[in-house]
């Protein structure tokens, strides 16, 4: 049987992001299949299998909307020449045959931002020119007559698109992300002791974990406002150029004892695995695989109405669900979480809601979506 040609757009590859993360265990998921993985990618950084082709299409770039332009038409030119028989972009670029909407839709992330900004700073964000490139270039997309399928990891990024492009729903795929259980696992309580005194977190601490890089969009503000008004503890794991501010926020409220900032982490699963839970009340976000990893390390998990991880949420049971802003009930959710959560029922359950996304199960969905295309 000839190998099916898969190639892979992504912008930019970085280890330590969540598309690429998904890139990384698809690709992996589908080495064994019988499949030539490519990669298209302004920089990759990190490790990569020697079987998988990198095709580095770095164009010159004077701002954001040319960085956009320029790749798009230079992976366009690219897939074009080397034929391939599925292209699968994870950017927004017309022509592609599978679009993975993992960033959801632009338009409905902007509206959320507004919720947080002064009446003309909405209307700005609304007309600035990257911004409408990014939506006009989604559209274009959405409107190709090339677009045979997208993939979304929410069933609440499928409902946007259908109205906000009115694209068929037999044509959009929810392929919820994968998850290696068997690396994120809770910690024996040993080790969770020693993780606690390693990162000088009190031993005894209620202790819940934000995990994200963009503090705005991840709800960090709201996260912390919310832990000032607990016993609670907040592990910040992740960058942003305004860490400071945040800082500053926490010793405003009286919390910079209890608010500890680690920064960017190689490796994120000491972390979970000494923390009671996960605190992510993001504006808008399709499915963080933070939300994955936590709950496969037995971690009940607090989230907003605007992210698709939600959907894994059942309120009471394994977390708790609020709006990204209102901080009364993001305060009675944080006190509602059991302390050493992961060997409460929540955590338990939490733990078993994410058992059957593994990488063999992403990639067979994966793999007979490719095959059902390519024999239409």
């Amino acid at each position: 049987m000839k190998k099916i040609r898969l190639a892979i757009v992504r912008q930019k590859y970085r280890p330590d992001g969540g598309a690429e993360r998904f890139v990384s265990r698809a690709l992996e998921a589908l080495d064994h299949k019988d499949m030539e993985l490519n990669v298209i990618t302004r920089q990759w950084q990190g490790d990569s299998n020697p079987d998988w082709h990198i095709h580095i299409c770095n164009p010159i770039k004077w701002g954001r909307v040319s960085r956009e332009k320029g790749f798009a038409k230079a992976a366009r030119k690219l897939w074009h020449h080397k034929g391939f028989d599925i292209v699968q972009s994870h950017e927004r670029i017309a022509g592609c045959d599978i679009y993975r909407a993992g960033d959801g839709v632009h338009k409905r992330w902007l509206l959320q931002r507004s919720r947080i900004l002064p009446g003309w700073q909405q209307r700005r964000l609304m007309a600035d020119r990257y911004h409408r490139y990014v939506m006009r270039a989604e559209r274009e997309m959405y409107t190709s007559p090339d677009l045979k399928a997208v993939i979304c990891n929410a069933e609440m990024v499928k409902r946007e698109i259908i109205e906000d492009f009115a694209l068929p729903a037999e044509k959009i795929h929810v392929i919820y992300n994968a998850i290696d259980h068997q690396k994120f696992c809770p910690a024996d309580a040993s080790q969770r002791e020693t993780l606690r005194q390693q990162y000088s977190v009190p031993p005894q601490a209620h202790c819940l974990i934000f995990v994200g890089s963009g503090f705005e969009r991840k709800g960090l503000r709201a996260a912390i406002h919310a832990i000032s008004a607990t016993d609670s503890h907040l592990l910040v794991v992740g960058r942003d150029k305004t860490e400071q501010q945040y800082q500053q926020l926490a010793h405003s409220l009286g919390c910079e004892q209890r608010v500890h900032f680690a920064g960017m982490q190689p490796q994120t699963l000491p972390f979970y695995q000494l923390a009671d839970g996960l605190l992510l009340p993001t504006l808008y976000d399709p499915f963080p695989n933070v939300i994955l990893e936590a709950m496969a390390c037995g971690l009940p998990v607090i989230t907003s109405t605007h992210c698709g991880g939600a959907e894994f949420i059942r309120p009471g049971e394994n977390g708790f669900v609020t709006d990204a802003l209102d901080i009364p009930a993001l305060i009675l959710a944080i006190k509602k979480l059991p302390a050493n959560g992961p060997d409460s029922p929540m955590g338990q359950q939490a733990r078993q809601t994410i058992l059957p996304y593994t990488p063999a199960h992403l990639s067979e969905q994966l793999f007979r979506l490719y095959e059902k295309l390519l024999s239409a």
